[in-house]
């Protein structure tokens, strides 16, 4: 169309004229306008990172207009995608959780990107993805959703606490007990006031997610492949909980309660606590805003290493058209390209989604200068699924309320995964 347009474009007087205006309308009527939640769900200038990308696609692939609509926090654009599917009218992409695979194939709101695998490009390209994201990205032999901003748990750590509290400030804990004693050391009491916690780990936000840091060291998996059980009620489940609430019960190193999940950065950049578990996303910002060199390492081991990955991945709408699909197609291979993984992990500090983006020069000259950047990687090896399942949202909140019971006390560790894995086993009966 644009070619045949060029060569109208040369012809002289009322020919030149009459085709201008027959073109212009054609034009118009070629662009295909694709619609794009993306949720902001951590600190940074995510929004104008995205509004740049979309500007550059957008002069790459004049055909095509980019629409982003930040719809909040995962939970709030998870519901606003579904309402709008049910309406008829939904984006024709989204990042949303990988765990939300299962309801939105439940909901029949999404279709597989098979469909748009054609070429010998194509497949190397959906090849290129770690397999550790692929894990909540596929079932049943297909892919549903596209790596794009993924992340794990890591140790976050003040190296001037470490220093001041004669610990090795280049080396963080390796192991549950060794967390205990150097959190012990890194906490500071002025009195009956606690003026520097040893560590935080948030309950409040996403406290399945932490805790599955927790329940993966104690060698519990909490849930099958198809998404149909759930394994709260393990005793390496409940020993991970009761790891967590001594913490702050028994060793006294970790604030009483639900530690929230929105603060705990800005009490780590406040030395409010020498040591913090949260995302790798909030690695750019912590980066940016931590007045003193800190480290950042993978998870404490207990029987093992591990943590769950976590993050958003790419989803393509069913009720939008082929040729919207098709156009946003375009745009999620257009910014997974190896370069621009690596710039997105490189501005966020989410995990470059492909192995072949660590190759890229931008990216190894970024972890030749800020190590840390590798940690998450690395970390991957260790990795397992993110909790998910059929009617994913309300297992997990199943989960996350035994959580917040025991760590507030009214329930023991035992006593609240008994009663959390009764109300996911009665939410998942029917789908087995």
């Amino acid at each position: 169309m644009t070619r045949s347009i060029d060569r109208r474009a040369v012809l002289t007087g009322a020919a030149t004229m009459a085709a201008a205006t027959v073109a212009a309308p054609a034009l118009a009527q070629a662009r295909t306008e694709v619609s794009f939640f993306y949720p902001v769900a951590v600190g940074g200038p995510i929004t104008k990172l995205i509004d740049s990308y979309a500007a550059d696609f957008e002069k790459e692939n004049p055909s095509i207009t980019l629409k982003p609509i930040y719809s909040g926090t995962y939970q709030e654009t998870i519901v606003k995608a579904l309402t709008a599917h049910k309406s008829g009218t939904p984006p024709v992409t989204s990042v949303l959780l990988s765990t939300d695979m299962f309801t939105l194939t439940d909901e029949e709101a999404i279709v597989p990107f098979d469909d748009f695998i054609r070429t010998d490009a194509d497949k190397a390209w959906l090849k290129s993805f770690f397999p550790g994201f692929m894990e909540n990205s596929q079932t049943e032999g297909k892919t549903w959703g596209i790596p794009f901003q993924r992340s794990t748990v890591v140790l976050y750590w003040n190296k001037e606490a470490f220093k001041e509290a004669g610990l090795d400030p280049e080396k963080p804990p390796a192991t549950w007990a060794e967390q205990v004693a150097f959190a012990e050391k890194l906490t500071k009491r002025d009195g009956a006031n606690t003026t520097q916690w040893g560590l935080q780990i948030p309950a409040s936000g996403f406290p399945y997610w932490l805790f599955q840091g927790l329940t993966t060291q104690a060698g519990a998996i909490l849930m099958n492949s198809a998404g149909n059980r759930t394994a709260y009620d393990a005793p390496e489940v409940v020993e991970a909980l009761q790891y967590w609430v001594d913490l702050s019960r028994k060793h006294k190193v970790h604030p009483p309660g639900v530690v929230e999940w929105g603060t705990t950065p800005r009490d780590f950049f406040e030395r409010k606590c020498a040591m913090m578990w949260t995302t790798t996303g909030n690695l750019t910002s912590v980066r940016a805003n931590a007045k003193f060199p800190f480290g950042v390492g993978m998870l404490p081991a207990g029987k093992r290493r591990g943590s769950p990955t976590g993050g958003g991945n790419f989803y393509l709408s069913k009720k939008v058209s082929k040729a919207e699909q098709e156009a946003a197609f375009k745009f999620i291979q257009w910014i997974t390209t190896p370069e621009r993984a690596a710039k997105w992990g490189i501005d966020t500090g989410y995990v470059a989604t492909r192995k072949d983006s660590w190759d890229t020069p931008e990216m190894k000259a970024y972890v030749a200068g800020f190590p840390a950047a590798a940690v998450a990687r690395d970390q991957l090896e260790f990795a397992v699924a993110e909790l998910s399942t059929h009617e994913n949202q309300r297992v997990t909140k199943a989960l996350n309320d035994g959580l917040q019971a025991a760590l507030t006390g009214t329930k023991t560790p035992e006593a609240a995964m008994k009663d959390a894995q009764a109300e996911a086993e009665r939410i998942l009966r029917a789908y087995r």
